[in-house]
């Protein structure tokens, strides 16, 4: 298991553990973000066990997420951040993302990756700009498997 990775501001705590994830307020949130629309759950433990998750809590209560797909050296994808809506305007989005790009092993990662609609003022803080040349980008869309 890799070495987990801890930040504490005042009452809050950032942490890598996975042990810790609160799949009930992930998932709950996934199913009202734009990005995550018609996720199945097992989809989303799937892919949390296979990224490294920055969980934000309040005590024991998960009130935020980051997860980041990465091979640690040359590329990083950044996806699922969340504040929990009455915990957004106090910084703490600020302070997660911070975490996530100094962590110990990520912080010299060369390229970085993500999609957002409408927060772009929030990554670009962190370096993030429109990608330069999208002519040469290509994606691949599968839908889920219908959980019926």
């Amino acid at each position: 298991m890799p070495e987990i990775f801890e930040s504490r501001r005042d009452e809050f705590l950032i942490s890598t553990d996975p042990t810790r994830l609160d799949f009930d307020v992930i998932c709950d949130f996934l199913k009202r973000a734009y990005w995550a629309q018609g996720r199945p759950r097992d989809a989303a433990e799937r892919a949390f066990a296979n990224s490294l998750p920055f969980g934000l809590y309040e005590g024991s209560r998960q009130i935020g997420m980051a997860r980041v797909l990465s091979d640690r050296a040359v590329f990083a994808y950044l996806m699922d951040v969340f504040i929990h809506e009455e915990y957004r305007g106090r910084g703490l989005g600020k302070w997660l993302l911070e975490s996530v790009m100094s962590h110990p092993d990520l912080k010299n990662v060369r390229r970085w990756m993500l999609a957002t609609r409408d927060a772009h003022e929030l990554y670009s803080r962190f370096g993030f700009h429109p990608v330069e040349d999208p002519a040469i980008w290509m994606e691949r869309i599968k839908p889920f498997p219908d959980e019926s």
